[in-house]
């Protein structure tokens, strides 16, 4: 009988900061969603810079180029939407398919993959670099 009582003195203040604890994460969740901010160009230079880095040492730790780089751009893209739904600040509120920003993020860790570790990037794939480069270049 004792117990019976207590739980029916505690029962009711569990309840309600349960329920209001179970609020207060929920709302926070939904804020967090309104608040993603474009990729900046610094958040662009860490994510290629970690893709890069992620693709020199997959190379010399013998995988294969091909998903060493699937991998790392991957993983950019995904940072990119799920931190900031995909939108670019220099490319204000538009929004960039996943088709392009998959070839924009091979593009930019390849080239600095290029950078840092020219060893673990294919001749063939410097060369096509290369030739985008100086095509891109004379635009």
């Amino acid at each position: 009988m004792y117990y019976k009582n207590f739980l029916n003195l505690i029962s009711p203040p569990i309840f309600l900061s349960l329920t209001f604890f179970g609020m207060n994460f929920l709302s926070k969740g939904i804020k967090a969603e309104k608040k993603l901010a474009a990729a900046t160009e610094e958040d662009l230079y860490l994510y290629k810079g970690m893709g890069a880095s992620y693709l020199c040492i997959a190379s010399k730790a013998g995988i294969e180029f091909p998903k060493a780089v699937g991998v790392a751009t991957a993983t950019y893209v995904q940072v990119i939407e799920g931190k900031h739904g995909g939108l670019l600040k220099e490319l204000g509120k538009e929004k960039l398919d996943r088709k392009k920003l998959f070839a924009g993020a091979e593009f930019q860790i390849v080239t600095t993959a290029i950078q840092y570790c020219p060893d673990s990037v294919p001749k063939d794939i410097k060369k096509k670099v290369k030739k985008i480069v100086k095509e891109n270049s004379k635009k």
